[in-house]
């Protein structure tokens, strides 16, 4: 009987805004204590009992952030599979994908173990525990949710009510009065949204809830493209057939409406990271229970929260803030408020400011750029490009550009010639002409590029060849 854990790894984490960006959201995000949450989920999954594989179900947009991720982990997988999709549909098509792969990979027996990407675990040994108590409750057939015991009357999460390990209802997120309620009854969890079940079990439970996700996932998948990325298998799934797959939660597709759901709690250390207080809590506390991540001055300054990336920060006189200092946004706000960031994001979002989609660092599968300072037909951007990889070959309608090496080799396609750069040669890139960078070498190569012309945009590419497979 196989056991596979399934990391699930979607959603921007827009209450981490301004950290969190649709093209680098929460999982990614550098965490105080070192490392990162979806880095820290395949270390945690890696380390149980049995595992072999692991399936991580993903936007294909983020396949070379998570390699990267994972590669950084201490802790590695006999294989890594990645199910791709083109889109998000949420966690029930996600839990879809991932179940009917397992089935036909490892048969209709096997265990899986769903995880969110963005949760943080402090304690391995609890954890491990409550998988092999859930792991010998899917055995008989159940599906297993994992309820974690309450620390406080938190009004952000949603709650279990059990009777022993039988789950009775699923309730929606309560006032504080409500919530209180619930942790004095010592009958009531919150929802971590982990869940073990064995394929057959999970693939009945659709069949009678949400026919309508388990027919279009399994379209899908029949139709996904396989490779190898990075040394993992990975299957690219159809993106027509996924899109018509309706949108819901697994919650709501299935854990609420299916009888007999079992429930085995959890005190383990476990937090979502769901907004700039939980991420404050990983940081430890100055006598004046400050809590600071970067360089910070404070003054006659109690029971504040300051991240900054790269400039110092200064707070005077003020109590119980939450201040984050990126290089192209700042966000300054009161601690009770913590929960109202993401109305700043999709105010954002609907605006279309670049500042919800991006960072001034943007990372790509060859590496990163960032963006130092731009004006009227101008950018200048600092390119990392790690060892062993290319950028596309492409060419541009409306810039020039001029690259200057900085340190490292580059191998350069322009035009019709290809020439080796080191440190402190330059090269200039008409508008129109096919142009390739490439890094040969061992090291990182780091180059300044300078663009020219009319529009600048990101969009203006036309690539021919990809090694990654970008259109």
């Amino acid at each position: 009987m196989s056991f596979v854990p399934v990391i699930i790894s979607g959603g921007v984490g827009s209450r981490l805004w301004p950290l969190s960006r649709d093209a680098h959201p929460k999982p990614f995000i550098d965490l105080p204590q070192g490392g990162t949450l979806i880095g820290r989920t395949y270390e945690r999954a890696s380390a149980l009992q049995g595992v072999k594989e692991i399936i991580t179900v993903t936007n294909r947009d983020f396949l070379f952030l998570t390699l990267d991720a994972y590669g950084n982990s201490k802790a590695k997988s006999e294989g890594d599979i990645f199910l791709l999709e083109p889109q998000g549909r949420d966690t029930a098509a996600a839990v879809a994908l991932a179940t009917l792969h397992a089935k036909s990979a490892f048969g209709d027996d096997t265990t899986l173990l769903i995880l969110p990407s963005d949760h943080l675990i402090q304690d391995q040994e609890a954890f491990s525990k409550g998988v092999e108590q859930a792991k010998k409750l899917a055995a008989t057939g159940r599906i297993i949710t994992f309820g974690i015991v309450p620390e406080s009357p938190e009004t952000g999460f949603g709650y279990l009510e059990t009777d022993q390990e039988n789950v009775l209802r699923f309730v929606e997120k309560p006032d504080e009065a409500t919530a209180r309620s619930y942790v004095e009854s010592g009958r009531y969890f919150w929802n971590s949204g982990m869940f073990c079940f064995q394929a057959d079990a999970m693939i009945a439970a659709m069949r009678e809830h949400c026919p309508d996700v388990l027919k279009g996932a399994e379209a899908a998948l029949a139709k996904a493209r396989s490779g190898h990325q990075g040394g993992a298998e990975t299957f690219e799934i159809d993106k027509e057939l996924f899109a018509a797959t309706p949108a819901i939660s697994i919650d709501y597709a299935v854990m609420e409406k299916q009888q007999n759901i079992a429930c085995v709690p959890l005190d383990c250390g476990w937090s979502d990271i769901g907004s700039w207080s939980a991420m404050a809590e990983l940081v430890e506390p100055d006598q004046d229970g400050n809590r600071v991540n970067g360089e910070a001055v404070l003054e006659n300054t109690h029971g504040s929260f300051v991240y900054s990336e790269d400039r110092l920060v200064s707070l005077i006189g003020v109590d119980d803030l939450l201040v984050v200092d990126t290089a192209d946004a700042l966000l300054v706000t009161h601690k009770d408020n913590a929960q109202q960031v993401r109305n700043v994001y999709n105010r954002l979002k609907k605006q279309g400011h670049e500042a919800a989609q991006l960072h001034r660092t943007a990372h790509r599968p060859w590496g990163s750029y960032t963006i130092l300072e731009e004006g009227d037909n101008f950018k200048i951007k600092r390119i990392v490009v790690k060892p062993g990889r290319r950028l596309s070959l492409q060419s541009h309608h409306h810039r020039s550009e001029h690259w200057i090496v900085v340190s490292g080799t580059a191998k350069v396609t322009n035009g019709d010639d290809e020439i080796l750069l080191t440190t402190n040669q330059s090269t200039y890139i008409p508008c129109g002409h096919k142009h390739r960078l490439e890094n040969p070498g061992i090291l990182p190569l780091v180059l300044i590029e300078v663009q020219s012309g009319e529009y600048l945009g990101e969009d203006d590419i036309v690539r021919f060849d990809d090694m990654y497979g970008r259109s």
